[in-house]
């Protein structure tokens, strides 16, 4: 008898404690953030330690850290190697409790660390990577893409150099997953609109060398060499591009992904009159303006932010914005990715957008033309508005979508 009661007891005291604990979990308000990307090479500029910047801001203005959560943000080089960036995320999840990693550029490091994110069900909040994959064929419940794509930017600066009669294209194309992307959706967007390509040759990641490629694509006669790379890369290409006096000599060059920090490295009388797309410019109002000058004050080298640093800290806001809705932290990636569809998006940096069904933040692109010299007025004044993409241009059409969670 004693031990049936004691059995019943021991029951009875178990279910109480099952009963407690689940509203303990729900009012977890710990979280913890890691930022990976390339914090040494090629596109440390335009991620790297200025990236988590960004995300520190985040934090901040979220406001959550006054109502008693505690929010840590860690950071690491993935040194732009897929090995090096899963290594990272299954020590950061399995160890460190990570509950978000956020940036990654380069496609590869990306799309592999999207894979581990939903083996253990935690969350991959993109900015960095630019592959459409990432909402396509390879998107998860787990994953977003807040920032830009090689969608946006084929759209954008491809249909406009080719209906501007840049109708023959060559390519010099960064030898991995982003760079083969970019190459192919702009391929799509060119003969779309009537053009061709040419020829292309594919460059190694983080090549000092260019000459090879460009006397390849010199000899090709194309109206338009595209440069399918980024950071580092595209700033060397562009830098020895005009060393061989190919614009001088008519051709032009489209740096198919281009950001403040190149156009800053180059200066503006190497980098006068590219075209190109981006969806954030630090000077485009004032709410953007203000925020860039608090970045600039805490950034190293005192740089104003990339595309990719805004959209680290506009993503992780609405990370931390879904989290206080569910009311604390649920340790459950594809919930806090779920809640954070269904809330709308608005920030001072890209101001409201829906986030779609697949990851892909819907958002306006901007095609901007780099000032001359005597264009520019202030510091960091080098862009010109040329042309407005609008939201639902800018993004792949989800009845094209090629992204298992979009029912057709």
């Amino acid at each position: 008898m004693k031990t049936t009661l004691a059995r019943r007891y021991g029951a009875l005291m178990a279910c109480a404690a099952l009963s407690l604990a689940t509203p303990a979990l729900a009012q977890d308000k710990t979280v913890k953030i890691g930022v990976l990307n390339d914090m040494s090479s090629l596109y440390a500029d335009i991620g790297g330690p200025n990236s988590v910047v960004a995300v520190k801001m985040a934090v901040e203005d979220s406001g959550l850290t006054k109502k008693g959560w505690k929010i840590d943000v860690v950071s690491a080089d993935h040194q732009n190697k897929p090995d090096v960036g899963v290594n990272i995320a299954r020590q950061w999840i399995d160890t460190d409790k990570v509950d978000a990693i956020a940036d990654t550029p380069n496609s590869g490091v990306a799309l592999a660390v999207s894979n581990i994110v939903r083996e253990k069900n935690a969350v991959l909040l993109n900015s960095g990577a630019a592959s459409a994959a990432l909402t396509g064929a390879s998107c998860t419940p787990n994953t977003v893409s807040f920032t830009y794509d090689t969608y946006m930017l084929a759209t954008g600066t491809g249909k406009a150099l080719t209906k501007a009669g840049g109708d023959s294209w060559f390519f010099l194309t960064a030898d991995y997953a982003f760079g083969a992307q970019l190459e192919r959706d702009t391929t799509a967007v060119i003969t779309a609109n009537g053009g061709k390509v040419v020829g292309g040759v594919k460059h190694p990641l983080n090549t000092s060398d260019f000459s090879s490629f460009l006397l390849q694509a010199q000899a090709s006669k194309a109206k338009v060499i595209g440069l399918a790379n980024a950071g580092g890369d595209t700033d060397n290409a562009i830098k020895q591009a005009s060393e061989f006096g190919i614009v001088a000599g008519g051709q032009k060059l489209a740096a198919l992904l281009l950001f403040i920090n190149d156009v800053h490295s180059l200066g503006l009388k190497t980098a006068q009159g590219l075209t190109f797309t981006e969806s954030f410019y630090w000077d485009m109002n004032d709410q953007t303006r203000a925020w860039s000058k608090r970045f600039s004050a805490m950034a190293n080298k005192n740089a104003m932010p990339s595309m990719t640093q805004a959209g680290n800290y506009a993503v992780v806001l609405h990370y931390l914005k879904a989290m206080e809705a569910l009311g604390g932290n649920p340790h459950d990636g594809a919930k806090v990715v779920a809640k954070m569809k269904e809330l709308p998006t608005d920030d001072p940096l890209f101001g409201k957008g829906p986030l779609r069904a697949d990851g892909r933040r819907i958002i306006p692109a901007y095609l901007f033309e780099v000032k001359k010299p005597e264009e520019s007025k202030y510091p960091w004044d080098y862009y010109k508005l040329i042309a407005t993409i609008p939201a639902d241009e800018a993004a792949k059409p989800l009845s094209q979508s090629d992204c298992p969670l979009i029912k057709k």
